[in-house]
C-alpha cells in the first residue's frame, strides 16, 4: 500500500580537468587520481591539488606538494619534480623532491638528484644521481649544525732561545 523510500546513492561525478580516464577502482577512492595519457605532451609548469599519474611526456616543472605523483611505465619526464610522494615506473630526467618518499620500481629510471626522507630503489631500477635523506628529520643534525664542544685555551709554549 505505502511505497518505501529507498536511500539515494551518491553518484561520483567525473574528475574535472582530467586528461584521460581513471579506472573504475580509482574513481571510487577518496582522492581521485588524474591520468595524463600516453599520447599527451605537456611543456611548461604543471601544478595540482590531486594525485596524478603520467603516462605521457612532460617537460618543465611538476608541483604536487600535498599529493602523490606516479610516473607510469610509458611516462617520460624531463622536469623538476616536487610532490608528497613519487613513484617511478617510467623515466625521469631531473631532480625529484618529496616530503614523504620516492620509490623507483624495477622498470623505472631516474637521472637526477633525489631529496626525500625515505627512498626505495628496487632491484633492476636505473638511477644516476645523488640522494639527500636529511630533509624533515628534526632529530638528526649534521656535524656543522652540532654544538661545538667547550674548548680550553691552549697552554702557552715557551720558545727556546738559541
Amino acid at each position: 500500500m505505502w511505497k518505501r523510500e529507498e536511500p539515494v546513492q551518491p553518484v561520483t561525478p567525473p574528475v574535472v580537468g582530467a586528461i584521460g580516464s581513471a579506472p573504475a577502482d580509482e574513481a571510487r577512492s577518496a582522492s581521485p587520481t588524474v591520468i595524463i595519457g600516453k599520447s599527451i605532451v605537456v611543456k611548461g609548469e604543471l601544478r595540482g591539488s590531486e594525485d596524478l599519474t603520467i603516462e605521457g611526456q612532460v617537460e618543465g616543472k611538476i608541483a604536487l606538494k600535498q599529493h602523490v605523483l606516479t610516473i607510469g611505465a610509458h611516462g617520460r619526464i624531463r622536469a623538476q619534480v616536487f610532490a608528497k610522494a613519487v613513484v617511478v615506473l617510467g623515466e625521469v630526467v631531473g631532480n625529484i623532491e618529496a616530503t614523504e618518499k620516492v620509490a623507483i620500481r624495477s622498470e623505472g629510471a631516474v637521472e637526477g638528484d633525489i631529496k626525500a626522507p625515505r627512498v626505495a630503489i628496487a632491484e633492476g631500477a636505473k638511477f644516476r644521481g645523488g640522494i639527500d635523506m636529511q630533509q624533515g628529520q628534526p632529530g638528526n643534525r649534521s656535524r656543522s649544525e652540532a654544538k661545538p664542544e667547550a674548548r680550553r685555551p691552549a697552554p702557552a709554549v715557551k720558545a727556546k732561545s738559541a
